[in-house]
């Protein structure tokens, strides 16, 4: 779940985090009032979950207030990636010495978090030369330690205050990164003003979908929260794919991801799922959604979901591939899917693609597929052959 940068700075707060004052608004009739109190020269940033915002002019500077009404106006209802702007803040034009970019994310190769640091912030953290950007992983239960975040800022080449102060804010950040269950948490930039103070500008939180219900208390304290990993809001059919899998805790049958396509899809979680979901558009299909599938979920989640997958509008076949299944049998899964075909309206043959899920139970899956008069491979038929095989047949269903 991705945060807007006001609720991102909220959450921040709360752990001793210092960020710039700025009011949200929804309507152009509160512009005049939050510019009066948050004074001039003013900033107005569009509330997206995307970064880069300044570069396709989501963030304008005002200089008096009907200079902000027009900003105002050109920000509210503006498009950002598919994403209509709803919410704008406005906060006063800091100036300030130098900036920085501190951040806290996952290190998928050391299995820890990892905490970094670069004195080039702002936008132009992207393209800064990586021998500019201090890391230190940490332990996952006690954060950053002071000292190492001091040390961060040394190898940076901070001194004095400024260092002390770098440190402090990579040690609060680390403890709000464990306490959230965070994916990435930012600060960028983080300046330093004339007065010597550390302020933060700008902020983003990406926080675990799996770990959402842990953190209600907090999150429920932030406003409306509908911004899924995607960057955008939900649809209809990925909330009710979210109400599926939450009607059973066993297994998986609900993260959908939905796409403009044709062709649905049942795959497997992790490296696998995605490199069928690349190999069915590698091959000139167009996918209808990413689906996982896993954990042995029951034959009734497995019906839900494919009835709903089949469901929206434009939907030809769908192909079930998977890599192998242990921990899922995989005649539960071919019930499962039997079942949602049928309650779709559709028949199994003229429906389903193909069927590649060996492994567990994998004899009585093709057995059951098989005498619904679907095709079945297993592990001779390699996942890019499945997903090619799977594009073509779906051409037939749609002619």
């Amino acid at each position: 779940m991705r945060l807007l940068e006001h609720q991102s700075k909220k959450l921040l707060s709360s752990f001793g985090l210092v960020f710039t004052e700025s009011i949200s608004v929804n309507s152009m009739a509160e512009v005049r009032a939050a510019v009066e109190h948050v004074g001039l020269p003013t900033v107005l940033k569009a509330q997206t979950p995307f970064g880069g915002r300044g570069n396709i002019g989501a963030v304008k500077f005002a200089e008096s207030a009907d200079q902000a009404v027009i900003a105002a106006e050109a920000l509210l209802g503006m498009d950002v990636r598919g994403t209509t702007v709803e919410v704008i803040s406005i906060e006063p034009k800091l100036t300030y010495d130098c900036e920085f970019y501190v951040g806290i994310t996952w290190d998928t190769v050391a299995k820890l978090p990892v905490a970094l640091l670069s004195l080039a912030g702002g936008v132009e953290v992207e393209s800064a030369q990586s021998d500019r950007l201090a890391r230190q992983s940490f332990n996952p239960w006690t954060g950053l330690a002071p000292y190492k975040a001091r040390e961060m800022a040394a190898e940076s080449g901070l001194t004095g205050k400024t260092l002390v102060g770098v440190g402090e804010v990579l040690t609060k950040l680390s403890q709000a990164f464990l306490a959230c269950d965070g994916i990435t948490m930012e600060i960028n930039p983080l300046v330093v003003t004339k007065d010597g103070v550390l302020i933060g500008l700008d902020a983003r939180v990406e926080i675990e979908d799996e770990a959402v219900y842990r953190q209600q208390e907090r999150l429920g304290l932030l406003g409306e929260l509908t911004m899924t990993a995607t960057g955008r809001p939900p649809t209809p059919l990925e909330l009710e794919a979210q109400r599926i899998d939450e009607t059973d805790h066993r297994g998986v049958a609900g993260r959908v991801v939905e796409f403009d396509g044709d062709l649905a899809l049942l795959i497997g979680g992790g490296g696998a799922s995605l490199t069928v979901f690349d190999a069915i558009k590698e091959h000139g299909g167009a996918p209808a959604n990413y689906c996982e599938v896993g954990g042995n979920p029951t034959e009734e989640k497995v019906a839900a979901i494919t009835s709903l997958l089949l469901s929206k509008p434009g939907v030809r076949g769908m192909a079930v591939i998977m890599n192998v299944v242990n921990n899922t049998r995989a005649d539960v899964i071919a019930r499962g899917i039997l079942m949602g075909v049928k309650a779709a309206g559709r028949k199994p043959a003229e429906t389903i693609s193909l069927f590649r899920v060996p492994g567990n139970w994998g004899r009585e899956a093709r057995e059951i597929m098989e005498a619904a008069g679907v095709e079945v491979y297993g592990r001779e038929m390699s996942l890019d052959a499945a997903a090619r095989l799977a594009v073509e047949r779906n051409r037939t269903h749609a002619s």
